[in-house]
């Protein structure tokens, strides 16, 4: 099953995507509203409101799939290719830090930068884990029951700002610069070597296979769950594949109009322009 938030008519709704399009799941405004009712999968399964056929669907319609979680945590030098390229050591525990929820923009959103941060833009595919059940000092396989499904995140990256101390928050949670989306994909959906890339501007940047993560999915809930609950509509994203901007000889960098689209295999790709803009 795949859900989505849609922006319509000044306000946002739940959805269910089919192959035909979306059925509007009526009560329910976005999809961390729907994953607040212990009962969702069965609301989303059964739901039968208004169509609205795919072709549709304009590119600005896409909300972040869940527009405002309580807690968005991340983990950092989490794909054994990143972390070689990176020079670094496989790490015993997982890496973590937060964003927060004004850094989340739609799957067709502009990434907005400002001019005092717009030279060293990355780009960071990741696989995004969303709770669907709450989870506290859980067993993985307690952490992998939690688990609502999948979406696809960008971790755009200031490295600049990420670098000027030791601690990466500064550069990782500007606003509007963290694109979500499209859809929240259920496990079944996602291929568990699902290829995740990158694309600027038409180019093949990053390339890999989320079976590369040192650490799943289900042992990073676990592992967060032991520190603090996490609830339905919580976002865990798990990290990056090789290819990033920063480790490259000579470094990349995103420009102003540049075009990246995030893809992974089974959920789909974020497709959003860098506006570097006051």
């Amino acid at each position: 099953m795949r859900l989505a938030t849609l922006r319509r008519d000044g306000d946002t709704v739940a959805v269910r995507m089919d192959a035909d399009g979306a059925v509007e799941i009526p009560g329910f405004a976005d999809v961390g509203a729907l994953l607040a009712d212990p009962d969702w999968r069965s609301i989303a399964e059964n739901a039968a409101g208004r169509v609205l056929l795919a072709a549709d669907i304009p590119s600005d319609a896409w909300a972040p799939v869940v527009p405002a979680p309580r807690k968005i945590v991340c983990v950092g030098v989490n794909y054994r290719a990143h972390i070689q390229e990176m020079g670094r050591e496989e790490p015993d525990y997982p890496t973590m830090f937060t964003k927060y929820p004004e850094a989340l923009v739609g799957a067709g959103d502009a990434i907005i930068v400002p001019p005092y941060a717009a030279d060293f833009v990355d780009w960071e595919a990741e696989l995004a884990v969303v709770i669907g059940t709450r989870v506290r000092r859980a067993s993985e396989d307690e952490a992998r029951a939690a688990i609502a499904g999948y979406t696809v995140l960008n971790d755009v990256s200031m490295r600049d700002w990420q670098n000027r101390t030791l601690q990466w928050l500064p550069g990782k949670s500007f606003e509007a610069t963290t694109p979500i989306g499209p859809v929240l994909a259920t496990v079944d959906e996602v291929p568990a070597s699902a290829r995740i890339t990158t694309e600027v501007d038409g180019e093949l940047l990053q390339d890999g296979r989320i079976d590369d993560l040192v650490f799943g999915p289900a042992a990073i809930v676990a592992y967060i769950s032991q520190i603090f609950p996490l609830a339905p509509g919580d976002i865990v994203a798990t990290g990056t594949p090789g290819g990033v901007g920063h480790a490259r000889t000579p470094p990349r960098y995103l420009a102003d109009g540049a075009e990246v689209v995030t893809t992974i295999e089974g959920i789909g790709s974020l497709r959003n322009r860098v506006v570097v803009s006051a």
